[in-house]
């Protein structure tokens, strides 16, 4: 009898611990300069789910993001919150990040991003305050590819801009 409360204790207790199941709050934005066009292009994949919470508090409560039948509005709410959060300085200077559009794979929504007419960079400087707002927790990871150097940020609602100089 004792090794099976031995048994018991060694198996069954670590799982019970997960069963509550912690969710994370967790974006990525992937950021490219392309030189040769004179662009940074920008895809942040964010929680469908997350975001849809977000709208509805925000903006809409009546607001659902789906592949089908969603009405213009999303389109204008996504972008809106977008630019509010995600600002980027190059070489010091604020810049117009244009929303492109989105589109949705499985939970995931990405969300395309451009900036134009960037001739070279020599210092990047992104603020990215994504579902800050909504979740504590939040934490934005932000991957660059500049000038061929590769950076990673982990941004949390205490810490929310990277710098780069190159």
């Amino acid at each position: 009898m004792n090794f099976l409360k031995k048994l018991f204790i060694v198996l069954v207790i670590p799982l019970c611990a997960f069963t509550a199941g912690h969710k994370y709050y967790v974006s990525v934005t992937q950021i490219e300069y392309v030189k040769e066009k004179a662009s940074v292009q920008i895809i942040s994949r964010i929680f469908i789910d997350d975001f849809e919470k977000l709208l509805r508090e925000r903006y809409n409560p009546d607001i659902t993001l789906s592949k089908d039948g969603e009405p213009a509005e999303v389109d204008f709410y996504v972008e809106k919150y977008l630019r509010e959060k995600i600002k980027i300085k190059i070489n010091g200077k604020d810049t117009d990040v244009v929303f492109i559009g989105k589109e949705y794979e499985a939970d995931i929504m990405y969300c395309y991003m451009e900036i134009e007419n960037v001739k070279s960079i020599s210092s990047f400087e992104i603020t990215n305050q994504v579902l800050f707002d909504l979740y504590g927790e939040q934490q934005n990871i932000v991957r660059t590819e500049i000038n061929n150097k590769n950076k990673s940020f982990i941004l949390i609602r205490e810490n929310d801009k990277g710098l780069l100089n190159f």
